[in-house]
Protein backbone atom coordinates (compact mmCIF):
# COMPACT_ATOMS: atom_id res chain seq x y z
CA UNK A 1 0.00 0.00 0.00
CA UNK A 2 1.21 3.24 -0.57
CA UNK A 3 -0.30 6.59 0.13
CA UNK A 4 0.98 10.06 -1.59
CA UNK A 5 2.53 11.47 1.66
CA UNK A 6 4.69 8.27 1.40
CA UNK A 7 5.25 8.78 -1.82
CA UNK A 8 6.88 12.58 -0.78
CA UNK A 9 3.87 14.56 -0.98
CA UNK A 10 2.11 15.51 2.40
CA UNK A 11 -0.75 17.54 1.49
CA UNK A 12 -1.69 18.51 5.13
CA UNK A 13 2.08 19.29 5.98
CA UNK A 14 2.00 21.69 3.24
CA UNK A 15 -0.97 23.20 4.14
CA UNK A 16 0.49 23.82 7.60
CA UNK A 17 3.63 25.58 6.20
CA UNK A 18 1.74 27.54 4.02
CA UNK A 19 -0.17 29.59 6.51
CA UNK A 20 2.22 31.93 7.64
CA UNK A 21 2.67 32.72 3.56
CA UNK A 22 -0.73 33.17 2.99
CA UNK A 23 -1.46 35.34 5.90
CA UNK A 24 1.09 37.53 4.76
CA UNK A 25 0.24 37.71 1.39
CA UNK A 26 -3.55 38.93 2.43
CA UNK A 27 -1.74 41.19 4.51
CA UNK A 28 -1.04 43.05 1.21
CA UNK A 29 -4.36 43.53 -0.07
CA UNK A 30 -4.01 47.22 2.07
CA UNK A 31 -1.59 48.35 -0.47
CA UNK A 32 -4.63 48.14 -3.08
CA UNK A 33 -7.43 49.36 -1.00
CA UNK A 34 -9.51 52.05 -2.67
CA UNK A 35 -7.51 51.50 -5.72
CA UNK A 36 -8.05 50.11 -9.31
CA UNK A 37 -7.32 46.12 -9.02
CA UNK A 38 -8.20 45.77 -5.62
CA UNK A 39 -8.11 42.63 -4.86
CA UNK A 40 -11.82 41.02 -3.56
CA UNK A 41 -12.29 38.63 -0.59
CA UNK A 42 -14.03 36.60 -2.73
CA UNK A 43 -12.98 33.77 -5.41
CA UNK A 44 -11.61 30.51 -4.32
CA UNK A 45 -9.82 28.93 -7.44
CA UNK A 46 -8.21 32.01 -9.05
CA UNK A 47 -7.85 35.17 -7.13
CA UNK A 48 -9.96 38.59 -8.13
CA UNK A 49 -9.05 41.69 -9.13
CA UNK A 50 -12.09 45.19 -8.84
CA UNK A 51 -11.62 46.86 -12.32
CA UNK A 52 -14.70 48.46 -12.43
CA UNK A 53 -17.64 46.80 -14.31
CA UNK A 54 -15.64 43.49 -13.84
CA UNK A 55 -12.94 41.53 -12.43
CA UNK A 56 -9.40 40.44 -13.42
CA UNK A 57 -9.50 36.49 -12.45
CA UNK A 58 -5.84 35.25 -12.07
CA UNK A 59 -4.23 32.04 -12.17
CA UNK A 60 -0.90 30.28 -11.80
CA UNK A 61 0.20 26.66 -12.12
CA UNK A 62 2.68 24.33 -13.40
CA UNK A 63 2.81 20.62 -15.03
CA UNK A 64 4.44 19.45 -11.94
CA UNK A 65 6.48 16.07 -11.90
CA UNK A 66 4.98 15.25 -15.19
CA UNK A 67 7.80 16.54 -16.89
CA UNK A 68 9.68 13.91 -15.36
CA UNK A 69 7.76 11.26 -17.97
CA UNK A 70 8.15 13.60 -20.39
CA UNK A 71 12.04 13.56 -19.84
CA UNK A 72 12.63 10.16 -19.59
CA UNK A 73 10.25 9.15 -23.10
CA UNK A 74 11.67 12.19 -24.88
CA UNK A 75 8.76 13.43 -25.70
CA UNK A 76 7.46 17.10 -25.29
CA UNK A 77 4.81 17.91 -27.29
CA UNK A 78 2.09 17.68 -24.85
CA UNK A 79 2.98 19.32 -21.64
CA UNK A 80 2.16 22.96 -22.73
CA UNK A 81 -1.29 21.50 -23.19
CA UNK A 82 -0.82 20.52 -19.55
CA UNK A 83 0.36 23.73 -18.30
CA UNK A 84 -2.34 25.87 -19.74
CA UNK A 85 -5.40 23.50 -18.77
CA UNK A 86 -4.20 23.53 -15.16
CA UNK A 87 -4.70 27.72 -15.55
CA UNK A 88 -7.65 28.40 -17.50
CA UNK A 89 -9.63 25.41 -15.99
CA UNK A 90 -8.98 26.95 -12.82
CA UNK A 91 -9.90 30.36 -14.08
CA UNK A 92 -13.27 28.99 -15.12
CA UNK A 93 -14.09 28.03 -11.82
CA UNK A 94 -15.34 31.54 -10.53
CA UNK A 95 -17.13 31.81 -14.38
CA UNK A 96 -14.48 33.90 -16.53
CA UNK A 97 -13.53 33.67 -19.32
CA UNK A 98 -9.68 33.23 -20.05
CA UNK A 99 -7.69 35.55 -21.97
CA UNK A 100 -4.10 35.43 -21.79
CA UNK A 101 -1.35 33.50 -20.13
CA UNK A 102 2.82 34.00 -19.72
CA UNK A 103 4.53 31.08 -19.18
CA UNK A 104 7.98 30.40 -16.84
CA UNK A 105 10.39 27.67 -18.51
CA UNK A 106 13.27 27.25 -16.09
CA UNK A 107 16.08 24.69 -17.99
CA UNK A 108 19.21 23.31 -16.76
CA UNK A 109 20.31 24.27 -20.91
CA UNK A 110 18.83 25.04 -23.89
CA UNK A 111 17.71 22.50 -26.06
CA UNK A 112 16.30 23.50 -29.69
CA UNK A 113 14.09 20.36 -30.33
CA UNK A 114 13.11 20.31 -26.45
CA UNK A 115 11.94 24.13 -26.70
CA UNK A 116 9.85 23.45 -30.05
CA UNK A 117 7.88 20.68 -28.75
CA UNK A 118 6.94 22.62 -25.93
CA UNK A 119 5.74 25.26 -28.04
CA UNK A 120 4.01 23.09 -30.22
CA UNK A 121 2.04 22.11 -27.13
CA UNK A 122 1.49 25.86 -26.07
CA UNK A 123 0.05 26.46 -28.99
CA UNK A 124 -2.37 23.87 -29.21
CA UNK A 125 -3.31 24.22 -25.91
CA UNK A 126 -3.95 28.22 -26.00
CA UNK A 127 -5.79 27.27 -29.46
CA UNK A 128 -8.20 25.23 -27.65
CA UNK A 129 -8.81 27.41 -24.66
CA UNK A 130 -9.24 30.27 -26.76
CA UNK A 131 -6.43 32.92 -25.37
CA UNK A 132 -3.09 34.67 -26.22
CA UNK A 133 0.20 34.15 -24.85
CA UNK A 134 1.35 37.21 -24.30
CA UNK A 135 4.57 36.92 -22.63
CA UNK A 136 7.32 34.65 -21.25
CA UNK A 137 10.38 34.12 -19.67
CA UNK A 138 12.75 31.77 -20.07
CA UNK A 139 15.67 31.02 -17.59
CA UNK A 140 18.61 28.76 -18.20
CA UNK A 141 20.49 27.68 -14.76
CA UNK A 142 22.42 24.87 -14.59
CA UNK A 143 23.76 25.39 -11.12
CA UNK A 144 19.78 25.13 -9.65
CA UNK A 145 17.78 22.95 -12.47
CA UNK A 146 17.54 19.59 -13.08
CA UNK A 147 16.47 18.79 -16.20
CA UNK A 148 12.71 21.98 -16.87
CA UNK A 149 10.26 23.25 -15.15
CA UNK A 150 7.20 24.37 -17.19
CA UNK A 151 4.70 26.85 -14.93
CA UNK A 152 2.49 30.09 -15.80
CA UNK A 153 0.12 32.30 -14.74
CA UNK A 154 -3.05 32.84 -16.81
CA UNK A 155 -5.79 35.75 -16.52
CA UNK A 156 -9.39 36.20 -17.13
CA UNK A 157 -12.44 38.79 -16.94
CA UNK A 158 -15.76 38.29 -15.39
CA UNK A 159 -18.71 40.53 -15.20
CA UNK A 160 -19.40 41.47 -11.18
CA UNK A 161 -23.18 40.05 -11.66
CA UNK A 162 -21.88 36.51 -13.19
CA UNK A 163 -19.02 35.34 -10.38
CA UNK A 164 -19.90 32.09 -9.64
CA UNK A 165 -18.88 31.97 -5.69
CA UNK A 166 -20.36 28.55 -4.48
CA UNK A 167 -22.93 30.49 -2.22
CA UNK A 168 -25.82 29.92 -4.20
CA UNK A 169 -25.46 26.32 -3.46
CA UNK A 170 -28.14 24.14 -1.98
CA UNK A 171 -29.46 20.60 -0.98
CA UNK A 172 -30.94 18.87 -4.22
CA UNK A 173 -29.02 20.88 -6.27
CA UNK A 174 -27.65 18.43 -9.10
CA UNK A 175 -24.02 17.37 -9.47
CA UNK A 176 -22.38 17.03 -12.79
CA UNK A 177 -19.47 15.36 -13.92
CA UNK A 178 -17.71 15.88 -17.34
CA UNK A 179 -15.13 13.96 -18.17
CA UNK A 180 -11.77 13.45 -17.77
CA UNK A 181 -8.83 12.87 -20.37
CA UNK A 182 -6.96 10.01 -17.79
CA UNK A 183 -4.78 11.23 -14.71
CA UNK A 184 -4.27 14.91 -16.08
CA UNK A 185 -1.32 16.73 -14.10
CA UNK A 186 -1.90 15.72 -10.65
CA UNK A 187 -0.97 13.03 -8.58
CA UNK A 188 1.96 11.99 -11.09
CA UNK A 189 4.48 11.80 -8.15
CA UNK A 190 2.20 9.08 -6.33
CA UNK A 191 1.80 7.44 -9.88
CA UNK A 192 5.30 7.70 -11.01
CA UNK A 193 6.62 5.80 -7.88
CA UNK A 194 4.16 3.01 -7.79
CA UNK A 195 4.38 2.06 -11.47
CA UNK A 196 7.20 2.36 -12.90
CA UNK A 197 9.79 0.34 -11.16
CA UNK A 198 7.62 -1.92 -10.81
CA UNK A 199 6.81 -2.28 -14.17
CA UNK A 200 8.60 0.39 -16.65
CA UNK A 201 7.49 2.76 -18.95
CA UNK A 202 7.46 0.64 -22.01
CA UNK A 203 4.86 -2.08 -19.88
CA UNK A 204 1.58 -2.21 -22.34
CA UNK A 205 -1.81 -2.19 -20.29
CA UNK A 206 -5.27 -2.14 -22.21
CA UNK A 207 -3.21 -1.41 -25.29
CA UNK A 208 -0.77 1.52 -24.48
CA UNK A 209 2.60 1.80 -23.25
CA UNK A 210 2.38 3.30 -19.41
CA UNK A 211 4.19 6.44 -20.36
CA UNK A 212 1.00 6.76 -22.82
CA UNK A 213 -0.83 7.06 -20.06
CA UNK A 214 1.14 9.08 -17.80
CA UNK A 215 1.21 11.55 -20.50
CA UNK A 216 -2.76 11.94 -22.15
CA UNK A 217 -2.72 15.73 -22.46
CA UNK A 218 -5.08 17.31 -19.39
CA UNK A 219 -8.84 18.70 -20.90
CA UNK A 220 -9.77 21.46 -21.42
CA UNK A 221 -13.16 23.18 -20.73
CA UNK A 222 -13.30 26.00 -21.49
CA UNK A 223 -15.76 25.78 -24.01
CA UNK A 224 -17.95 23.69 -22.66
CA UNK A 225 -18.20 25.65 -19.57
CA UNK A 226 -18.72 29.07 -21.11
CA UNK A 227 -21.63 27.54 -23.00
CA UNK A 228 -22.60 26.32 -19.98
CA UNK A 229 -22.19 29.18 -18.19
CA UNK A 230 -24.53 31.13 -21.21
CA UNK A 231 -27.34 28.41 -21.27
CA UNK A 232 -28.09 27.36 -17.90
CA UNK A 233 -27.82 28.98 -14.40
CA UNK A 234 -24.50 28.01 -12.75
CA UNK A 235 -24.23 27.54 -8.93
CA UNK A 236 -21.11 26.03 -8.78
CA UNK A 237 -17.89 24.70 -10.55
CA UNK A 238 -14.60 22.96 -9.47
CA UNK A 239 -11.69 22.12 -11.08
CA UNK A 240 -11.06 18.30 -9.64
CA UNK A 241 -7.01 18.72 -9.26
CA UNK A 242 -4.90 17.43 -6.30
CA UNK A 243 -7.38 17.08 -3.39
CA UNK A 244 -9.53 14.93 -5.84
CA UNK A 245 -13.56 14.78 -4.55
CA UNK A 246 -12.11 17.22 -1.54
CA UNK A 247 -12.03 19.80 -4.45
CA UNK A 248 -15.66 20.36 -3.82
CA UNK A 249 -15.43 21.37 -0.10
CA UNK A 250 -13.73 24.66 -1.63
CA UNK A 251 -17.20 25.59 -3.18
CA UNK A 252 -19.86 24.99 -0.24
CA UNK A 253 -20.60 23.38 3.64
CA UNK A 254 -23.08 21.37 2.57
CA UNK A 255 -22.50 17.93 1.30
CA UNK A 256 -22.56 15.53 -1.51
CA UNK A 257 -23.95 12.69 -2.43
CA UNK A 258 -22.64 11.17 -5.32
CA UNK A 259 -21.87 7.89 -7.56
CA UNK A 260 -18.71 7.56 -9.83
CA UNK A 261 -17.79 6.74 -13.09
CA UNK A 262 -16.65 2.81 -13.11
CA UNK A 263 -12.91 2.76 -12.07
CA UNK A 264 -11.01 2.51 -15.44
CA UNK A 265 -7.42 2.90 -17.53
CA UNK A 266 -4.83 4.28 -15.33
CA UNK A 267 -6.87 4.47 -12.13
CA UNK A 268 -7.79 0.96 -12.27
CA UNK A 269 -3.65 -0.16 -12.71
CA UNK A 270 -3.12 2.06 -9.60
CA UNK A 271 -5.67 0.85 -7.23
CA UNK A 272 -4.67 -2.48 -8.53
CA UNK A 273 -1.34 -1.94 -6.83
CA UNK A 274 -2.15 -0.71 -3.18
CA UNK A 275 -3.64 2.49 -2.97
CA UNK A 276 -6.70 2.51 -1.00
CA UNK A 277 -10.02 3.94 -2.70
CA UNK A 278 -10.54 6.31 -0.12
CA UNK A 279 -6.85 7.44 -0.91
CA UNK A 280 -7.89 7.39 -4.70
CA UNK A 281 -10.64 9.49 -4.71
CA UNK A 282 -8.73 12.21 -2.38
CA UNK A 283 -5.90 12.12 -4.72
CA UNK A 284 -7.03 11.59 -8.23
CA UNK A 285 -9.72 13.14 -10.39
CA UNK A 286 -10.59 9.47 -10.79
CA UNK A 287 -12.46 9.63 -14.25
CA UNK A 288 -14.25 13.48 -13.70
CA UNK A 289 -12.23 16.61 -14.44
CA UNK A 290 -14.58 19.16 -14.00
CA UNK A 291 -18.08 19.23 -11.77
CA UNK A 292 -20.87 21.91 -12.05
CA UNK A 293 -23.95 22.44 -9.79
CA UNK A 294 -27.01 23.50 -11.22
CA UNK A 295 -30.65 23.70 -9.98
CA UNK A 296 -32.29 20.12 -10.16
CA UNK A 297 -34.63 21.85 -12.99
CA UNK A 298 -31.92 22.58 -14.99
CA UNK A 299 -29.80 19.49 -15.31
CA UNK A 300 -31.37 18.35 -18.47
CA UNK A 301 -30.16 21.11 -20.26
CA UNK A 302 -27.03 21.09 -18.64
CA UNK A 303 -26.16 17.34 -19.82
CA UNK A 304 -27.48 18.76 -23.24
CA UNK A 305 -24.66 21.57 -23.24
CA UNK A 306 -21.79 19.68 -22.34
CA UNK A 307 -22.51 16.29 -24.22
CA UNK A 308 -21.77 18.59 -27.35
CA UNK A 309 -18.04 19.07 -25.80
CA UNK A 310 -17.67 15.65 -23.84
CA UNK A 311 -18.94 13.24 -22.08
CA UNK A 312 -21.20 14.44 -18.98
CA UNK A 313 -22.90 12.36 -16.58
CA UNK A 314 -24.93 13.00 -13.23
CA UNK A 315 -22.91 12.54 -10.42
CA UNK A 316 -25.65 12.77 -7.89
CA UNK A 317 -26.88 15.83 -5.25
CA UNK A 318 -26.20 18.03 -3.03
CA UNK A 319 -27.02 17.52 0.87
CA UNK A 320 -28.05 19.04 4.09
CA UNK A 321 -25.49 16.90 5.72
CA UNK A 322 -21.50 17.95 5.83
CA UNK A 323 -19.13 15.56 3.83
CA UNK A 324 -18.49 13.86 0.24
CA UNK A 325 -20.47 10.11 -0.08
CA UNK A 326 -19.25 8.23 -2.81
CA UNK A 327 -22.21 5.93 -2.66
CA UNK A 328 -21.32 3.08 -5.18
CA UNK A 329 -17.48 3.05 -3.77
CA UNK A 330 -18.56 3.35 -0.13
CA UNK A 331 -16.10 6.57 0.56
CA UNK A 332 -16.78 8.75 2.27
CA UNK A 333 -14.22 12.18 2.48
Amino acid sequence: MLTYAQAGVDDEKTARALRGIIGLAKETFQFRRGKLGEPSEIGHYAALMDFGEFYLAMTTDGVGTKVLVAEAVGKFDTIGIDMIAMNVNDLLCVGAEPVALVDYLAVKGPDERVFDEIAKGLYEGAEEAGIAIVGGETAVMPDLINGFDLAGTAIGTVQKGKVITGEKIKPDDAVIGISSSGIHSNGLTLARKLLIPKYGLEYEYEGRKLWEWLLEPTRIYVKAVLELIESVEVHGLAHITGGGLTNLKRLTNYGFSIEMPPIEGIFKLIHENGVPLEEMFRVFNMGVGMVAIVPGEEKENALDVLDRHSEAFELGTVTEKEGIVVKNYGVRL
